[in-house]
């Protein structure tokens, strides 16, 4: 994939993503996705993979913070035993 599609996806994807923060309507980029789709098959699977990239390390991140804060818990509570 070109580095101008690269670039664009990923920077529609932040856009998008800034968009679904602010509304909380967190299905904007299947819109987006439609949309790019009717004129560049290739820029929306960019963008959509974009997108998908972003999603993933959220929810990931989060995972990673939550185990986080249960051992720091379970920690706490066995110190004050």
């Amino acid at each position: 994939m070109s580095d101008t599609i690269t670039s664009l996806a990923s920077k529609l994807a932040e856009d998008t993503m800034k968009v679904m923060d602010e509304t909380g309507d967190d299905r904007f980029f299947v819109e987006v996705g439609e949309m790019l789709g009717a004129s560049s098959q290739t820029l929306e699977e960019a963008f959509l993979t974009e997108i998908r990239v972003r999603l993933a390390e959220r929810k990931a991140r989060k995972f990673v913070v939550q185990r986080l804060a249960e051992h720091r818990s379970q920690v706490k509570a066995i110190e004050k035993q």
